[in-house]
């Protein structure tokens, strides 16, 4: 099991090093664009964090290169209305193309391809599984009419406990998977700075909403991962790297244990074993 190099410690969060990663970000995203040829950037808006500031980090770089960020919010059954409102602030105050969604009519068609489901948790992550996995139709869709590529908007905290469907909320180019949740909420505040008033608005208040994967699965993210809040996680994965075994039978660390199948997908067997 591969474990974080020593560049992922400590947490970056003062405002010289903030602004770097901001620059570097865009930096590097917009050669990817020129490089590839892209017409456009699709990015999925849950209302959360992660996204809005993904929405903050791409609207300049499309705009140097000429190209449109194209949003949507797409909702499906579970998502509470503060969700949906921060999600449509959101898309409205950085994206150039922004329609807000709801697949819940589609989901009750398409949740009938379910076997023997009820209302256990294993149910529960098997719906929120499909949910994720339509969100990602519409959205990889859009990016094949428009020239374009779907952004990821997964932090590197949730990457370590697994916290993502495989072949459902994954994109293309991830420029904040790198980032430890609490570098991600540093980031956002910092970004605050050069907003418009309504663009500030809009990422504040994700910046303050309690966590939730919007599938219905649990209350928010921190009770499916055992913590208090996402703070304290990025705490717990520190010690834990640092040497800290006392903290492996933590419901944080058996996350991250268990989830290894995800982050070697696909597993394959190499050429060396195929022709020994």
């Amino acid at each position: 099991m591969t474990l974080p190099s020593p560049i992922f410690f400590p947490f970056r969060t003062d405002e010289k090093t903030l602004t770097a990663i901001a620059a570097n970000i865009r930096q590097t995203l917009s050669e990817y664009v020129r490089n590839s040829h892209l017409k456009s950037l699709v990015l999925g808006i849950s209302g959360g964090i992660d996204s809005a500031l993904c929405a903050a980090l791409l609207k300049p770089v499309c705009e140097e290169n000429g190209i449109p960020l194209i949003g949507r919010s797409i909702t499906i059954e579970t998502n509470k209305q503060v969700e949906i409102d921060r999600s449509i602030a959101i898309g409205k105050s950085f994206c150039h193309d922004f329609e807000h969604l709801d697949l819940t009519e589609t989901f009750f068609e398409n949740k009938k391809l379910l076997v023997d489901y009820d209302d256990s948790m294993l149910s529960k992550l098997r719906q929120g599984n499909m949910k994720a996995r339509m969100r990602m139709m519409v959205l990889y869709d859009l990016a094949q009419l428009h020239g374009g590529m779907v952004i990821s908007t997964d932090n590197y905290t949730e990457f370590l406990t697994g916290f993502w469907t495989l072949h459902g909320d994954v994109g293309d180019f991830a420029p904040i998977m790198d980032l430890w949740k609490t570098e991600v909420f540093a980031l956002a505040t910092h970004l605050l700075e050069e907003c418009s008033p309504t663009q500030r608005a809009a990422l504040q208040s994700c910046i303050e909403a309690t966590p939730v994967d919007g599938l219905g699965i649990s209350s928010n993210d921190c009770e499916q991962l055992g913590v208090p809040n996402y703070f304290e996680a990025d705490k717990i994965f520190a010690a834990y790297f640092n040497g800290d075994k006392s903290l492996e039978s933590h419901k944080l660390i058996q996350r991250y244990l268990h989830s290894e199948y995800k982050r070697n997908n696909p597993m394959k067997i190499s050429r060396e074993s195929l022709i020994h």
